[in-house]
C-alpha cells in the first residue's frame, strides 16, 4: 500500500473516530424529566465520567459518592445516600 493511501485511510479513520466521540458526549448532555443522582450507582453501572475516569460504566465500587446515574426527577432525594448533582 502506498504512503498516500495509508495517510488518506488514517485521516478518514480519525475523522470518523472524532465524530463518534462527539456523538457519544451529546447523548449524556441531559434527559428531560430526569436528574443526576450521586452516590447510588452500582460498580460498573454509572452514567458518565467523574474525576476518576472519563466514561460510563467504569465505577469501581458500589455507592461511590462521586458516581452518578440519571433517575426520574424527585426520586433521588428518596434514595438512601442519593444527592442531586
Amino acid at each position: 500500500m502506498s504512503n498516500a493511501k495509508m495517510i488518506t485511510k488514517s485521516a478518514l479513520a480519525s475523522m470518523i473516530a472524532v465524530g463518534v466521540m462527539a456523538a457519544s458526549t451529546d447523548a449524556f448532555a441531559g434527559k428531560p424529566g430526569f436528574e443526576k443522582c450521586q452516590g447510588i450507582a452500582k460498580a460498573g453501572m454509572n452514567d458518565c465520567g467523574t474525576s476518576k475516569h472519563s466514561c460510563a460504566g467504569q465505577a469501581a465500587k458500589d455507592g461511590d459518592a462521586e458516581e452518578w446515574v440519571y433517575v426520574p426527577e424527585g426520586t433521588c432525594s428518596k434514595i438512601v445516600n442519593g444527592k442531586v448533582k
